[in-house]
C-alpha cells in the first residue's frame, strides 16, 4: 500500500468518524418532538436523551484517548463505530423512553472511544507539512455533517418517523468500520502506554460528569442551592483528582502533556471559543424566533452562511496557518468570531436577513480559522506517544465549551427576566470568546510540527 493511499484511507476514516458524531447530534434535535409524542415522554425525559449522551462522552474522552495510546487508535475507532451502530440499533427498537436514555448513555461511551482516535489517526498517518490540510478537510466534513443534519432529520422524521434517524447511523457506522480495517498507520509510540490508573480515571470521569451536569441543568434551575451544592461537589472531586495526579506514578494526564504550552493554550482557546459560539447560537435562535417571529426554517436559513464559511474557510485557514503560524492565525480567527458575536447583538427588526447573514458568515470564518489552528497545534505538538490523550482533551474542551456558553447566556438572560436581554447576553458571550486572545498570544509564532512526523508504517 502506497503512502498516498494510506493517507487517504486514514483521512476518510477520521472524517467519517467525526461526521457520524456531528450528524447524530444535529439529526436528533429535529427528531425530539416526534420522539416525545411517540413514546409519551415528558420534556425532562427528552432532555435526558441529550444529557445522558453528553455526560458519558465528556466523562470518558480523555480515558478513551489514553486507551488508544496503549492499545492502538485503529482498534479504538473500530470498536467505537461498531458500538455506536449497535447502540443506535437498540435505540431504534426501544420500547420506551427509559431505554432510549440508557442506550444514549451507551452510545456516548462508544462515541467517546471513537472521537480521540479520529484525530490520533491523522497524527500517525500524515507528515507534519501535510497535517494542516488533513485537519482542514476533517473540519469541513464536520461542517457539512452539521449542516446536513437538520435537513436529513426533517426528511427522515417526516417520511419514516423518529426511529429512522438512528437506523441511518447503522450502515454509515458499518462502512466506517470496514474502512478502518483497511487503514494502515504507524503504531503509536508506547511512551504513553503505561497501565491506566483506575482511581485517577474514576476521579477524572466524576469531575467532568459533575461539571457537565451542573452546566446542563443551570438553564432550568438557575443559581439555586442545588446548583451551588453540585459546584461544590465538583470542586471537591477535582481537588482530589489534582492531588492524585501529582502524587500518582501514572497520571491520567501525563506531565509531558500538562507542561506543553501549545497544547494547553490550544485547548483553552477551543473551550472559550466554542462557549462563545454556541452560546451565541442559543441566544440568536431565541431572538430570531421569539422576538422577530421567524419560523424555525427561516431562522435556520439565516444560519447557513456560517456553515458555508466553515466549510470554505477551513482550507483557507490551513494555508494561513502554514504561512503566518499558529499565533497570528488564531488571533485573527478569534477576532473575527468576537466581531461576529458582537454584530449579532446589534440586530434589529429592519434588514435582519442581510445583517444576520453577514454576522453568521463572519462567525463561520472565525470559527473555522480557530478550529483548524487549535486542532492542528494540539495534534501536531502532542508529545510522542500521547496523541490519543491529547485528542481526548481536545474533544473534552469541545464538549464542555458549548455547555459553558449556554449556561453563561442563560444566566445573563435570567437576570433580565421577565424580558430576556438578548443584546447584553451576546456581548457577554463576545467577551467570553475574547478571553481566548490571551492563550492565542501564547501559541508559537511558527508551527514546529517536528513531533508530528510518523515513523514507518505498520498496523496498530
Amino acid at each position: 500500500m502506497t503512502a498516498s493511499v494510506r493517507h487517504r484511507l486514514a483521512l476518510l476514516a477520521s472524517a467519517g468518524g467525526a461526521m457520524i458524531v456531528a450528524l447524530d447530534g444535529t439529526v436528533l434535535i429535529v427528531a425530539q418532538p416526534s420522539l416525545q409524542r411517540g413514546l409519551g415522554a415528558s420534556m425532562a425525559q427528552v432532555q435526558w436523551t441529550n444529557t445522558a449522551y453528553l455526560l458519558a462522552v465528556a466523562a470518558l474522552l480523555v480515558i478513551a484517548g489514553r486507551l488508544g495510546d496503549r492499545y492502538g487508535h485503529r482498534r479504538l475507532l473500530f470498536a467505537g463505530v461498531l458500538g455506536f451502530a449497535a447502540a443506535s440499533a437498540g435505540i431504534a427498537l426501544a420500547p420506551g423512553v427509559g431505554w432510549v436514555i440508557a442506550l444514549r448513555a451507551v452510545q456516548g461511551v462508544f462515541g467517546a472511544l471513537l472521537q480521540p482516535a479520529t484525530l490520533a489517526l491523522l497524527r500517525l498517518a500524515y507528515p507534519a507539512e501535510r497535517l494542516g490540510r488533513a485537519i482542514a478537510v476533517r473540519t469541513s466534513a464536520i461542517g457539512v455533517a452539521a449542516a446536513t443534519g437538520p435537513l436529513l432529520g426533517g426528511v427522515l422524521v417526516t417520511q419514516l418517523g423518529w426511529r429512522a434517524v438512528f437506523v441511518v447511523n447503522i450502515p454509515v457506522a458499518l462502512a466506517i468500520a470496514a474502512l478502518t480495517l483497511a487503514v494502515r498507520v504507524p503504531a503509536p509510540d508506547r511512551a504513553g502506554s503505561q497501565r491506566l490508573d483506575l482511581t485517577g480515571a474514576a476521579l477524572l470521569a466524576g469531575t467532568l460528569a459533575l461539571l457537565v451536569h451542573t452546566l446542563v441543568a443551570l438553564p432550568a434551575r438557575g443559581w439555586t442551592a442545588p446548583t451551588l451544592l453540585e459546584l461544590t461537589a465538583t470542586a471537591a472531586v477535582a481537588t482530589a483528582l489534582v492531588v492524585r495526579e501529582r502524587r500518582g506514578a501514572q497520571p491520567i494526564v501525563p506531565p509531558a502533556v500538562a507542561r506543553s504550552l501549545p497544547v494547553v493554550a490550544s485547548m483553552t482557546i477551543l473551550l472559550l471559543v466554542t462557549g462563545g459560539l454556541f452560546g451565541a447560537l442559543f441566544v440568536a435562535t431565541f431572538y430570531l424566533q421569539d422576538t422577530l417571529g421567524l419560523d424555525p426554517l427561516a431562522g435556520g436559513l439565516l444560519v447557513l452562511p456560517m456553515t458555508a464559511l466553515m466549510v470554505a474557510g477551513a482550507p483557507v485557514a490551513a494555508a494561513a496557518l502554514r504561512r503566518y503560524g499558529p499565533r497570528r492565525t488564531a488571533i485573527a480567527g478569534t477576532v473575527l468570531l468576537v466581531l461576529g458575536i458582537a454584530a449579532l447583538s446589534r440586530l434589529g427588526p429592519g434588514g435582519v436577513s442581510v445583517a444576520a447573514g453577514v454576522s453568521f458568515a463572519v462567525l463561520g470564518a472565525g470559527f473555522a480559522t480557530v478550529m483548524v489552528t487549535a486542532t492542528g497545534t494540539v495534534v501536531g505538538d502532542a508529545p510522542p506517544g500521547y496523541a490519543g490523550v491529547v485528542g481526548g482533551l481536545k474533544q473534552t474542551a469541545m464538549n464542555i465549551g458549548p455547555t459553558l456558553g449556554i449556561a453563561v447566556a442563560t444566566s445573563v438572560m435570567l437576570i433580565s427576566s421577565p424580558a430576556p436581554a438578548m443584546g447584553p447576553a451576546l456581548l457577554v458571550l463576545a467577551a467570553l470568546a475574547a478571553l481566548a486572545l490571551l492563550p492565542a498570544s501564547l501559541l508559537p509564532r511558527l508551527g514546529s510540527g517536528s513531533s508530528a512526523t510518523p515513523v514507518p508504517a505498520r498496523g496498530d
